[in-house]
């Protein structure tokens, strides 16, 4: 399985939009450590999320999001779904493309109605199809099988993802805080480790409060140990880290600090890994 981080940084990007900060200043002016908005794409025909920054990714890394068959949500906001784009999957700007499944929540289902409602056409629109999940309800689709697990994010019932394919195991854990305990205990039932886990390190280092939305180190190293407990990870367990904030100044020499002490990978934009 290959897997292609796209995007690492939170709904700001780095530098962020409008930020005169430090760190967003110096990222500017040397050109390092730029980061783009959520998007992670599977065996280059799984995507989750679909951001604003789609284009860029297609562009610069190579992304051939017309080859994408399946794409899974996590939430509605817009750096993590931007809807308009799909307009322009065929009609004058896209020929000859496969049909599309977009798996999703209520509410990602009615933003992608609202986004498309102007400039959809029908030719468009018979292409794509949605389907609306629900928790802890297993889903099918392809060679892949997904569960939506509960995140701790937003009041529109946000997912976390369980994804398998071809005997390979992934757990995809952004945008979250700690995960809620029905997570867990539905998890523990399956008993069977994880072989990639992806962790939201948006705060990094900083002090987050416990109704934060988002984690850092410390709440990732706390998932991580509960999981192995529970025999759903091991040290061969890979553990990689994304969705960082410019408010917590990621530099290289943070994140690589981050990768010693929590036996992680810290995710750039355009990174592969293989399983």
């Amino acid at each position: 399985m290959k897997i292609d981080y796209l995007g690492t940084a939170a709904a700001e990007g780095i530098p962020a939009l409008f930020c005169r900060c430090g760190y967003c200043e110096s990222v500017r002016k040397s050109g390092r450590g730029i980061r783009s908005r959520a998007q992670i794409i599977l065996d280059g025909e799984l995507s989750i999320d679909f951001p604003p920054d789609a284009f860029y990714h297609n562009a610069i890394y190579g992304a051939e999001l017309a080859y994408i068959r399946y794409l899974i949500v996590t939430h509605a906001h817009t750096d993590h779904f931007f809807a308009q784009d799909f307009v322009m999957r065929g009609y004058k700007y896209a020929r000859e493309l496969a049909p599309l499944e977009i798996y999703a929540n209520r509410e990602v289902c009615s933003v992608f109605e609202e986004g498309t409602r102007r400039e959809m056409r029908r030719e468009v629109a018979a292409t794509i199809s949605l389907h609306e999940l629900r928790a802890f309800e297993p889903v099918s689709f392809g060679s892949w099988r997904a569960v939506p697990l509960r995140a701790n994010h937003t009041s529109e019932n946000p997912f976390v993802y369980l994804l398998e394919k071809d005997g390979k195991r992934i757990l995809h854990l952004t945008d979250t805080g700690y995960l809620p305990e029905e997570d867990f205990l539905f998890l523990e039932r399956e008993k069977k480790p994880f072989d990639l886990i992806t962790f939201d390190c948006t705060f990094v280092y900083d002090e987050v409060s416990e109704s934060a939305r988002h984690m850092g180190i410390r709440e990732n190293a706390m998932i991580f140990t509960r999981l192995k407990e529970a025999g759903l990870a091991t040290d061969r367990t890979i553990k990689v880290l994304t969705h960082f904030s410019h408010n917590s100044a990621p530099t290289e020499e943070l994140l690589s600090r981050a990768e010693k002490e929590f036996g992680a990978i810290a995710a750039y934009d355009g990174m592969s890994i293989r399983l």
